[in-house]
């Protein structure tokens, strides 16, 4: 069961927010934080956690500069292996409030919530890069 909804903010321009959290309380998903900073949305990502963060994130190139959006999955070392399951089932709860996004990620690794490596996947899920600087 859900109890989800997306803040406004996230697909409006000029606005600030980078990144919505949806969290378990319980076995219900609700809203788990929203804010500017990405290490703050790292800094939610332990080992006793599973969550959904769905994050904004600027890319493109000296030409054009665009917001991407992408949708992670969280689960933790020391999430058990029904949670883990459920989180799977449970993901189509949350995609029917975050419905768009570049690229879709599940990680359990914190090495693999390395901003710069987000952006390059994200970049790779936008088709062809016409910045003649990154030659």
């Amino acid at each position: 069961m859900a109890d989800t909804q997306l803040p406004p903010c996230m697909g409006v321009s000029g606005i600030f927010l980078q990144w919505a959290v949806f969290k378990y309380e319980n076995n219900i998903i609700v809203p788990g934080g929203q804010g500017t900073d990405y290490e703050d949305f790292k800094m939610l990502c332990t080992d006793d956690a599973r969550l959904f963060g769905f994050l904004r994130i600027t890319t493109g190139d000296a030409m054009s500069k665009r917001a991407k959006f992408t949708l992670i999955t969280w689960i933790g070392e020391s999430i058990s292996g029904l949670q883990r399951a459920k989180i799977s089932t449970d993901k189509t709860l949350v995609k029917d409030i975050v419905q768009n996004f570049a690229k879709e990620f599940m990680i359990s690794d914190p090495r693999e919530l390395d901003e710069d490596y987000i952006r390059t996947e994200l970049k790779k899920a936008g088709g062809a890069n016409y910045d003649a600087q990154a030659e």
